[in-house]
């Protein structure tokens, strides 16, 4: 049994991954961290993980970046994996994400939906044998609420794509300030916001009279609520270490 705390337990990502741990039998919630404390489930709610009633086998946070410095004090204090499940950090805090994995085990990706794992991977493969003739674009769209562009899911499929090409490519998020043609080392990224779109990416390898497209749709954020229970229950008694969705998938 692996016992979960979860971090933004009353947002709406919070409710549904208690939700889906209540009808698993390898998991249960024991408590949860949020700056609203009032319980809607049988566990209880504090508004800061020192104040936990108890120590968790693994913390998962799908709260807010500004969130970062407390969870990990008490992780890495008490000795915590935690999963981490939120958007938006900077350069900096994804360095202080990573600094952690030296002394916990920390399960960090930018997407938690095994499709849009799969679809890197495609991907990869993909500008391996296309390199050199087809230009990548990639397009992502989201919600009229996501304050972060481009995705940091956007950029993860960018990173697979880039470290897989021999020739390194730069990233243009904004095209209509520069005069000039589009060139072979470049990966162009571009950011859709409106209405409720949970989340859409599209990889564009576009060749001379041919295209080919790698589309990921995800119409629930369950799917990122459930991808997060995965990797909590896989992360319980891992030794320190930074883990992603690719090393959950080996072992299974």
């Amino acid at each position: 049994m692996t016992n979960i705390a979860i971090c933004g337990a009353c947002g709406h990502m919070g409710r549904v991954i208690a939700d889906i741990i209540a009808n698993r039998e390898d998991c249960k919630v024991i408590a949860g961290i949020d700056k609203i404390t009032q319980a809607y489930s049988d566990f209880p709610i504090v508004d800061t993980p020192d104040k936990l009633p108890e120590k968790p086998n693994v913390i998962i946070d799908f709260s807010h970046p500004s969130t970062l410095d407390g969870l990990l004090s008490y992780c890495m204090t008490n000795g915590v994996p935690i999963v981490v499940a939120t958007t938006g950090y900077n350069a900096d805090q994804i360095a202080q994400i990573k600094k952690a994995a030296e002394s916990i085990p920390v399960f960090f990706t930018f997407n938690m939906s095994l499709g849009i794992n799969l679809m890197a991977e495609l991907a990869k493969k993909a500008a391996a044998v296309l390199e050199g003739q087809f230009d990548i674009e990639i397009v992502e769209k989201h919600h009229n609420q996501k304050i972060d562009a481009p995705s940091g899911t956007a950029i993860m499929l960018a990173d697979a794509i880039n470290e897989t090409l021999e020739t390194k490519c730069s990233y243009v998020y904004d095209r209509h300030s520069v005069r000039a043609k589009r060139t072979k080392t470049e990966i162009g990224m571009h950011s859709i916001r409106g209405g409720t779109i949970v989340g859409e990416h599209e990889i564009i390898f576009a060749g001379r009279d041919e295209v080919i497209t790698l589309k990921h749709e995800a119409h629930s954020k369950s799917v990122f609520a459930v991808g997060s229970v995965n990797a909590a229950v896989f992360l319980k008694d891992k030794s320190a270490g930074l883990y992603a969705m690719s090393d959950m998938l080996a072992e299974s």
